[in-house]
């Protein structure tokens, strides 16, 4: 009867403790970005990244810390604008609308670069960064047009007239095609992915000759790495622009793929 009263006993109380473990984990799982740790934080945002990192490439990319805090950094930015109302500039204006242009947006975007067989993670995400899904025309006869940002030289390239420049569908298109001839560009390294959209915002030629300048055998498992850490060394464009530019789409795709993470409504973009 002591041995049955015993075993009730431990049975009860395994019980509880499993209880409290799943009430922690809800907790836990319950926290938005803004309530977490900075060790939270960093963990969070390392395994998003990767998660992100693998469906777009179909691999697992190594990325060292020192860019995962890039990636961080990008985050929090983009966080501190949650909720800014008001008559803000572009660099401070609401997030909560950028997220709803991107889910008008994201069944045209996920189409166009699905019928390219490349990540719509990519269409949907270059688009938040290079013009938070504002579709607006040049401020000049040279200026970069339409949500993806195409200059008229580059659009010519991909076909595209100066009134396609502002079609979603169509510079959609010919923004998966001009990431797909990037991949093939960088196919023989590691992170062509990465290195296709930094190419993007750089330039394919100039992304090639950075590579050939700083990439070896030590640091080649992650050349985005590597570049974003030598930006001292390279150009002042680099510096100003490119270096942020991976990191932010990483950033972007972490609150746009998790948006209730962030307090924000809504399913992920991907899901639309």
């Amino acid at each position: 009867m002591k041995t049955k009263k015993i075993l009730t006993a431990i049975v009860v109380a395994m019980f509880s403790l499993t209880i409290a473990i799943q009430e922690l984990n809800a907790q836990t799982t319950a926290k938005t970005y803004q309530q977490m740790t900075q060790t939270e934080r960093a963990q969070f945002v390392a395994s998003q990244t990767r998660r992100l990192a693998s469906e777009l490439s179909g691999r697992e990319y190594e990325f060292t810390p020192a860019f995962l805090e890039d990636i961080q950094q990008s985050v929090n930015q983009y966080t501190r604008r949650i909720g800014n109302e008001g008559n803000a500039g572009a660099d401070k204006r609401d997030l909560r609308l950028v997220m709803e242009r991107g889910q008008a947006q994201a069944p045209t975007l996920v189409a166009a670069f699905r019928a390219r067989n490349v990540s719509p993670l990519i269409g949907l995400y270059i688009p938040w960064i290079e013009s938070e899904y504002i579709n607006d025309p040049p401020v000049g006869s040279m200026g970069a047009v339409g949500m993806f940002q195409f200059v008229p030289k580059t659009g010519e390239r991909f076909g595209l007239s100066a009134s396609d420049l502002l079609d979603a569908e169509k510079s959609a298109d010919a923004a998966a095609r001009y990431i797909t001839d990037n991949i093939e560009q960088f196919k023989d390294d590691p992170m062509k992915e990465a290195l296709a959209l930094l190419a993007y915002n750089r330039g394919e030629q100039q992304t090639a000759r950075d590579l050939k300048s700083f990439i070896n055998e030590q640091n080649k498992l992650c050349s985005i790495c590597a570049l974003t850490a030598q930006r001292n060394k390279l150009d002042a464009n680099f510096q100003r622009e490119s270096v942020y530019y991976v990191p932010r789409f990483f950033a972007a795709a972490i609150i746009g793929e998790n948006p209730t993470a962030f307090g924000l409504q809504g399913q992920p973009l991907s899901a639309r």
